[in-house]
């Protein structure tokens, strides 16, 4: 959740950036640039300078020309030196202009393109409500895992939910409810505790030491007994758990609702290694 709110935060400021980008274009569109600014500031002075050299003309014949000129029905001349008032420019007699076309169209599409990583990037990254790992997996029925345990000596494994799924002794409840969380301890008071398969240590697949009756890492050693609870090894906790729903006889396991494991030193059901390790 707090990935998928970085991801938000991360979407909106690019796209504020690129809308304060568009908008300062748009303001500068239309504006003179320096150097045309500085060729009329410079062509002004010149035509200053060249004023006092317009004596061939008098004023008798200028007079003449602009008579001449209005009987024909030509347009006015401007003289130099005459000031022209400048008129804001309608947009709408305007419409689009082409910079402004493409600014659009290219805003439109950087929007488009944040839009679609960011949606793919939280799809990704969300986790599935319901089927596969991340949501709620149908783990099969409770007197068939029991079945399995008591006659292969070992935990019941649900590939899907990357989960083994062991009995919890009725006798040790009252040392576990003192360490585990309420929606943990639901699922033991019906008999079983779901253990994720990841080490906590760096993350590899432990195993089940059938001769050990432990789970054991083959990475670096750590030991854990039938609950999973750390015995051995640089693991700083015991492996964490999924919430385990019983329901009649069928059992799923919330892989979206996960406990982190016991503290060191947690040993609810007082199990040692009931044979050799298999790992040493």
């Amino acid at each position: 959740m707090f990935v998928a709110i970085i991801v938000i935060v991360i979407v909106v400021i690019a796209a504020a950036s690129v809308l304060l980008l568009a908008n300062r274009q748009r303001a500068a569109t239309g504006n003179l640039s320096r150097e045309t600014r500085k060729r009329d500031h410079d062509a002004t002075a010149g035509e200053s300078t060249a004023a006092g050299t317009e004596l061939e003309l008098s004023e008798e014949a200028r007079a003449r020309a602009d008579e001449a000129a209005a009987q024909a029905g030509a347009p006015a001349v401007r003289r130099r030196g005459d000031i022209t008032v400048w008129e804001p420019v309608d947009e709408e007699e305007i419409g689009v202009t082409r910079r402004q076309f493409l600014n659009r169209g290219i805003l439109v599409a950087m929007l488009g393109a944040l839009g679609t990583f960011g949606a793919s990037l939280l799809a990704f990254l969300w986790p599935s409500s319901s089927g596969g790992f991340g949501g709620t997996i149908n783990a099969g029925k409770l007197s068939d895992i029991n079945a399995y345990i008591a006659t292969n000596a070992q935990p019941f494994y649900v590939p899907e939910a990357r989960t083994y799924i062991q009995p919890y002794p009725k006798a040790d409840l009252p040392a576990a409810k003192k360490v585990y969380d309420d929606y943990i301890y639901a699922s033991m008071e019906k008999g079983i505790v779901a253990l994720y398969q990841k080490c906590v240590h760096l993350g590899c697949r432990v195993p089940w030491c059938q001769s050990a009756q432990w789970f054991e890492c083959p990475c670096h050693g750590s030991k854990y007994n039938r609950v999973g609870e750390k015995r051995d090894g640089p693991a700083p906790r015991g492996l964490d758990r999924f919430q385990s729903i019983i329901s009649g006889d069928n059992v799923t396991v919330n892989t979206g609702l996960l406990s982190v494991g016991p503290p060191i030193g947690t040993n609810t059901t007082g199990q040692v290694a009931e044979g050799p390790h298999c790992v040493g």
